[in-house]
């Protein structure tokens, strides 16, 4: 079931056609995480390793950003990191690192890494545009934050 918050995104002001390459070995994660971005209007790429992942950023229409686990099967996604913004192709490719191991310290290595932000599964859809959207398309506008009750505007019925 979705998170009731992400109906409330509005799609003119979302990720239509934003290009996300999704690096996550796990395919339940990739597959969940894919069409949800996919729903919102992203073109999506995935890829399971890293040696996948830097094949994809060097291809002729490269990613907008990239959203990758740091627990990869062929490298750490801290490694696979600082050779993504080492390589003048794709050092400006904004990278999310994403982890459901949230260890105290684990944000500011993936930055040091030379993430440029960081995401805590499970995935909290809405944070995670808003992350996107500030990397990729600053100017465009957020989308409105969604109110606390899942029934707004409409009361329950009685």
């Amino acid at each position: 079931m979705e998170n009731p918050r992400e109906g409330n995104l509005d799609p003119h002001l979302s990720l239509a056609g934003t290009r996300v390459l999704v690096v996550e070995d796990d395919e339940l994660n990739s597959d969940m995480l894919c069409r949800r971005l996919s729903r919102r209007g992203c073109l999506i790429a995935i890829a399971s390793t890293a040696a996948e992942a830097f094949d994809r950023a060097h291809e002729d229409a490269p990613p907008d950003v990239i959203l990758m686990d740091l627990r990869l099967p062929d490298m750490s996604g801290w490694d696979a990191a600082r050779t993504l913004k080492s390589d003048p192709r794709t050092r400006g490719i904004p990278l999310i690192a994403l982890t459901a191991h949230a260890m105290e310290g684990d944000r500011a290595r993936a930055l040091d890494a030379g993430c440029d932000e960081y995401e805590t599964k499970p995935i909290d859809l809405p944070r995670l545009i808003d992350k996107i959207q500030s990397l990729v398309h600053p100017g465009r506008p957020a989308p409105p934050p969604a109110h606390p009750d899942p029934s707004f505007p409409h009361p329950p019925p009685r």
